[in-house]
């Protein structure tokens, strides 16, 4: 991403991810606030394991994202951009099909750095399938 200037609408986000890992995935917003982004990420063969189970990968992409996007969001005026530094993931399920969404909210958001947490989940049962949390620095020109 070359600009600092975010989108604010769900379908802002989702045009912004057109052409990259989040379009390529599926992954859509659904909802875009600054205190919780909620995505959601339709379950096909080809972001499966070969184990048939959903693959961890689409899970922390799923979440990253969101988190990414919430930071974009809050971005603190005159900050340039964003980059993750930290990132951790504790799965306690899977799916092999349907649908999973993640709900993004910041713990701290600060002038260098923010903290964010995410659940990525199966809505039609309510089951928590990862826990993630992340840590992302804010860029400052020089």
């Amino acid at each position: 991403m070359n600009s600092p200037t975010a989108p604010v609408s769900p379908d802002g986000f989702n045009q912004l991810g057109e052409g990259y890992l989040p379009g390529l995935l599926g992954l859509r917003i659904r909802s875009s606030e600054p205190d919780q982004l909620i995505s959601e990420l339709p379950i096909r063969p080809d972001l499966l394991a070969p184990n048939g189970y959903l693959h961890a990968a689409s899970i922390i992409a799923l979440a990253d994202t969101t988190c990414g996007y919430g930071t974009l969001l809050n971005l603190p005026s005159g900050a340039s951009n964003f980059t993750t530094i930290e990132l951790k993931s504790n799965f306690t399920g899977t799916a092999r099909d349907g649908l999973i969404e993640c709900i993004a909210k910041p713990l701290h958001l600060g002038r260098s750095t923010q903290l964010w947490d995410a659940v990525v989940q199966i809505p039609s049962s309510g089951k928590t399938i990862a826990q993630f949390r992340c840590t992302q620095m804010l860029l400052w020109p020089r």
